[in-house]
């Protein structure tokens, strides 16, 4: 049982054909089209300003922000 052949594929879209018919088949093809166009747009909108991949943008606030509030070293910090 190795590889299918060409006439193996052809035989199986003819079925194809045969079942769903030529319009069917262009519409579905169209739709597939369009779908993948319009993922690529939507990708192309997603990108950063400066198109860097995300891996490679980094954050211009630091690591620990500033407005982070340690509860319990406050509190420590109070009963003393």
């Amino acid at each position: 049982m190795g590889s299918f052949s060409i006439w193996h594929w052809l035989i199986v879209l003819l079925i194809v054909v045969m079942v769903f018919g030529t319009k069917k088949l262009k519409n579905i093809g169209g739709d597939l089209g369009g779908a993948v166009k319009g993922f690529k747009d939507g990708m192309k909108e997603g990108s950063t300003v400066d198109d860097k991949p995300a891996s490679q943008v980094t954050s211009a606030t630091p690591v620990a922000d500033k407005a982070t509030i340690d509860v319990e070293a406050k509190n420590m910090s109070n009963k003393s």
